[in-house]
């Protein structure tokens, strides 16, 4: 049903990819989001709170490098884990902190020279404006379903994301006290669709429907992503889940497994997809005078 609509989506979708990097931990931990560019001059939208990790990781590599230019004039004095502990403090260093995040825009550019961010005030929304003066390698972008047509429950539609972050370009630098990309695998990232059914509408304190309800979650990295049809016409972009108890749960209930009778006890919930609406999309677009696209 979605096999052209996926196609035509593919050529405006791209994944982000993310390495993270804590303190106190040896680990690298790969992530992985959505966008979707909106014309041909670099603009692109996601999820706001994608976007606060491209704007925010250079503060947050600053503190970090700040605080080991700190400590390092404290390694051989003999107070020097009580220095350690003022300076943890201090900069807000703790177990599990984020301290390094590095991001890599998978067959967009041949280089960037600026990205511009620019946050919705009220929805998890934000347009991204990537300044470039080499080549950009996404095809058509995409084609928003046109002003006042309804959408109803009942209608099917798809997402398409990078939930799965199954890249390993990446390495901690010991010479640098880094984390770097290799550039040791290939840029193509498949993309993970998944559809279902528009149940509900979401309002806002006014009462004002910002978002669709889908009856399959959005999954983890596909925010960001678009919501279309079979022609591959956008109706939103995917935001959250939202997790609903069904109250169908089960305590200490006796049950086989295998050959072992034991007691287990099962809250179930029923995860839903939430996107942000077409509409609040392109009021946006227009609000900031962003050209975008209409199926006529």
């Amino acid at each position: 049903m979605f096999v052209e609509a996926i196609e035509r989506v593919s050529e405006f979708t791209r994944p982000i990819h993310i390495i993270t990097r804590l303190y106190h931990q040896s680990d690298i931990l790969p992530g992985a989001a959505t966008m979707f560019f909106v014309n041909e001059s670099g603009y692109a939208i996601t999820c706001r709170h994608v976007a606060e990790i491209i704007v925010n990781a250079a503060a947050v590599q600053q503190n970090y490098n700040q605080f080991a230019a700190e400590s390092r004039k404290y390694l051989r004095d003999p107070q020097q884990r009580l220095h350690q502990k003022r300076l943890e403090q201090k900069y807000g260093m703790s177990l599990g902190t984020i301290i390094t995040q590095k991001m890599d825009f998978i067959n967009c550019f041949d280089s960037l020279t600026h990205i511009d961010v620019i946050y919705h005030q009220k929805y998890d929304l934000a347009l991204l404006h990537f300044r470039t003066d080499g080549k950009s390698y996404y095809g058509r972008p995409a084609e928003f379903l046109a002003d006042g047509q309804p959408i109803k429950p009942g209608k099917t539609l798809c997402r398409s994301g990078y939930p799965f972050a199954e890249f390993n370009n990446f390495r901690y630098n010991a010479d640098l006290d880094d984390i770097e990309w290799t550039g040791a695998v290939s840029h193509i990232t498949p993309s993970f669709p998944i559809d279902g059914i528009v149940t509900r509408f979401i309002g806002d304190e006014t009462g004002q429907a910002y978002a669709i309800e889908m009856s399959t979650p959005g999954l983890v990295g596909q925010s960001g992503g678009p919501l279309f049809d079979t022609k591959g016409t956008v109706y939103g972009m995917q935001q959250s889940t939202r997790h609903l108890h069904l109250g169908f749960d089960r305590v200490n209930r006796d049950v086989w497994l295998g050959t072992q009778r034991a007691k287990v006890s099962n809250h179930p919930f029923l995860h839903v997809g939430v996107c942000i609406s077409v509409d609040i999309i392109k009021n946006f677009l227009r609000q900031h005078g962003v050209k975008f696209y209409q199926v006529k």
